[in-house]
């Protein structure tokens, strides 16, 4: 048991899954944000755009009571196409710093301290 729990302790706390668990909590707080853009403020303005529809209230009558209720599936199209676009900025905002990060020509090194007592010691024989 203890041999167990030592596994799933290094399992758990490994940095690469504690990475990927802020991730996906991070990710689900920023999707509900953009779901509430777009059900909020996008979808209402493009319903007034286009004479007064609202996407969620789209639906065609099969028959009888049933209705094929595809306005929510528009909605969650736009939604995805919305999330996708932002990651997508985001993740090219992230890899031009990289690159311009990876471009910049590193500091000039000084001399290590082996050098600077060699020197010392050369000049201080030299006088």
């Amino acid at each position: 048991m203890k041999k167990l729990l030592n596994e799933f302790k290094e399992f758990a706390f490994k940095g690469n899954v504690i990475d990927l668990a802020v991730g996906v909590i991070i990710g689900s707080a920023f999707g509900k944000i953009v779901s509430s853009l777009v059900a909020d403020i996008i979808m209402p303005l493009i319903g007034v755009l286009l004479g007064g529809y609202h996407f969620t209230d789209l639906s065609l009558h099969l028959a009888g009571e049933s209705y094929l209720l595809y306005g929510n599936f528009l909605q969650n199209i736009f939604d995805f196409l919305i999330i996708a676009i932002c990651i997508f900025a985001f993740v090219k905002a992230i890899n031009k710093l990289e690159r311009k990060k990876a471009a910049e020509p590193e500091a000039p090194k000084g001399p290590s301290t082996e050098e600077l007592l060699t020197e010392i010691r050369d000049l201080l024989k030299n006088k």
